[in-house]
């Protein structure tokens, strides 16, 4: 978020309407400044304001390492490094990520859990209730079957009987909604001839292919062509980064989604190809209690 809020972004903070974030600052409550007609709220004052604020004894909160766990991205990935963010990442799915936020042994987690409303609400909510924790869309993406080059036969779940897969682990949201896939149908891992090691990252999964060693894999169409990949689309999902609150301010992250706002990353997405950033920088929960 940049220096200055605007009227709805302190009223997101502060999870109140609009017109009470007026009140506000009509009343003098917050710290505000007026420009070219418009009301803006210096972030830092609002943070302190915050602060100052708060009742009953100080805790000291456990500190927050600068890690991005959860789910791999490659457009997020190249974002993380590009960004000059300083964050670093640890990939091992979406259900990891979630624990590791949980456990406060990362900062953020990228998430793409089908739900039946939606996209991982609910799964953060079943983790940390209503802790302050933000959940910000980066994309809508495609997923669905990639296939190894020259691969003929394969054109949905059923045709997957008996052809060499390359799976996901356990804790990825892309191998759970696998395999729910494959219980539709009545099938399961042992209908398949799965390697025996599964691939960790998203592009691991790629490179299996691309290398000859497995037919097709549950992957994203982003990596399709980069690795020369035919791909057969049969969902789209939302990526978000779920943030602890007090994260999300701190510079490291303003960093990153600064970056991700910007004209460069818009520009990989669309080389990549399977992303739709309309939905970019939307807030879908805000944790309210901490």
């Amino acid at each position: 978020m940049p220096e200055y809020l605007t009227t709805k972004e302190l009223a997101d903070l502060l999870r109140i309407g609009e017109r009470k974030a007026y009140d506000l600052a009509s009343s003098g409550e917050v710290p505000c400044v007026r420009a070219m007609g418009k009301l803006l709220f210096p972030r830092a004052e609002i943070i302190a304001w915050l602060n100052a604020s708060r009742t009953g004894p100080k805790v000291a909160e456990p500190s927050l390492p600068p890690i991005v766990a959860g789910s791999h991205d490659p457009l997020l990935d190249w974002a993380l490094r590009e960004s000059g963010s300083g964050l670093a990442a640890y990939y091992d799915g979406s259900f990891d990520g979630l624990n590791r936020l949980r456990d406060r042994t990362a900062q953020a987690a990228a998430l793409h859990i089908h739900e039946d409303e939606g996209f991982n609400e609910g799964a953060l909510r079943d983790q940390l209730g209503e802790a302050p924790v933000i959940l910000y869309e980066i994309a809508q993406r495609q997923r669905g079957l990639l296939l190894a080059p020259g691969v003929t036969g394969i054109s949905e779940f059923a045709d997957l009987k008996g052809r060499k897969v390359v799976l996901r682990q356990d804790s990825a949201a892309s191998q759970r909604l696998f395999d729910g896939q494959l219980a539709a149908l009545g099938l399961t891992r042992d209908d398949l001839d799965a390697l025996p090691t599964c691939a960790r990252t998203e592009e691991e999964l790629a490179i299996a292919l691309h290398d000859g060693k497995a037919e097709a894999g549950f992957g994203l169409g982003a990596l399709a062509g980069l690795y020369d990949l035919e791909f057969v689309p049969t969902h789209s999902e939302r990526l978000d980064l779920a943030i602890w609150r007090r994260a999300y301010f701190d510079e490291p992250m303003l960093k990153l989604l600064s970056f991700v706002q910007s004209d460069r990353f818009a520009t990989r997405a669309a080389e990549f190809g399977g992303y739709d950033l309309s939905g970019l920088g939307s807030i879908h929960h805000n944790g309210a209690s901490g």
